[in-house]
């Protein structure tokens, strides 16, 4: 029997010295020291055994254990150093190889044009508000002079979400909820407010338009305003986004809540646009929230954000700035 323990011992040595990975030396741990390995096998003989020989059996079965795990620890040591050596040197990196270079971030050009915008217009006076993308209908139509049953109300009727409220299809909407500010005497005339944001109208969509859209407005009221300050305005903001080459026409148009309305448009490298409407506020709208006409005027426009880099940068297709295609914004700079 004790033959046998050396014989077995030593071929687990063997084995244990050409394994070659951590994978082989598991296995053989399972074959000789695991429970159901040689060694197990070999104590579960010991009652088989006369009395007198099971303590030198069993003390030898332990002794050959230790030795096999002592063995196998050491060369679990020397295996693991070794994958390591050559995980290392298949991982290895050259340092003085350059960089994977990383994206810069971009502005969407939606965001810069709007960013300019508004640096535009600070700088000529107005003070930008925010307002609400779900308004109330009065203050979307009624607040603006819309009469109920105008034509214009069908070009505009929009995304309703519940009884009297939609989303906003214009940003002059937030002209009634500021001067209620004035009637509540939380501002103070002279005024000078613009705002900027999304708008929302019942569009099919193609290269010229679509339901979703941007637009800045903008008005004032003091007293003698007039037709020569809103052609002023308006032709200093125009000289500022697109330099002072650029050529402005006002025609004369339509809208409820001005009164008289043009159309503004510009000329740049190119034919006419047309970039929105503008009018002297409607005296209605002043009287409605008790600002005397006789005294106060004030002028409104409102203004189509993408018209804007679609001009200067020769995009023909609205879409391409809501479908986030990196091919088309990449071309865009970076701030």
């Amino acid at each position: 029997m004790e033959t046998t323990i050396q014989q077995l011992l030593a071929q687990a040595q063997v084995a244990i010295e050409q394994c070659g990975s951590t994978a082989d030396l598991q296995a053989v741990e399972s074959r000789y020291l695991g429970k159901k390995g040689e060694l197990s096998l070999l104590l579960r003989q010991v009652g088989s055994l006369p009395p007198e020989q099971r303590p030198l059996f069993g003390q030898q079965v332990n002794e050959a254990r230790a030795v096999l795990e002592q063995r196998i620890a050491e060369k679990r040591h020397q295996i693991t150093q070794q994958e390591l050596r050559q995980r290392l040197e298949q991982e290895r990196l050259d340092s003085t190889l350059p960089g994977v270079p990383l994206r810069p971030a971009r502005l969407h050009p939606l965001t810069l044009t709007a960013r300019r915008v508004k640096s535009a217009l600070m700088g000529l006076g107005f003070e930008f508000v925010e307002g609400y993308e779900l308004e109330q209908f009065e203050y979307n139509f009624g607040a603006l002079n819309y009469p109920p049953d105008h034509p214009a109300m069908d070009a505009q009727n929009s995304f309703h979400v519940a009884d009297g409220w939609l989303m906003r299809t214009q940003t002059t909407s937030i002209q009634g909820r500021i001067f209620e500010q004035v009637q509540r005497g939380e501002r103070q005339l002279p005024l000078r407010i613009a705002i900027i944001g999304r708008c929302f109208r019942y569009e099919n969509v193609d290269a010229t338009h679509s339901h979703t859209f941007h637009q800045v407005d903008a008005f004032m009221v003091d007293e003698g305003v007039s037709m020569a300050h809103l052609k002023g305005t308006l032709t200093q903001f125009a000289q500022i986004m697109f330099g002072s080459d650029v050529r402005v026409r006002f025609r004369p148009d339509f809208f409820p809540f001005v009164e008289p309305g043009v159309d503004f448009a510009i000329s740049w490298k190119g034919g006419w646009l047309e970039l929105g409407g503008a009018g002297l506020i409607h005296p209605n709208i002043l009287e409605h929230y008790g600002i005397d006409s006789e005294r106060y005027s004030g002028f409104a426009f409102g203004l189509g954000i993408e018209r804007i880099p679609m001009l200067q940068y020769g995009v023909d297709d609205l879409r391409l700035f809501l479908e986030n295609d990196l091919r088309f914004l990449a071309q865009f700079p970076i701030l």
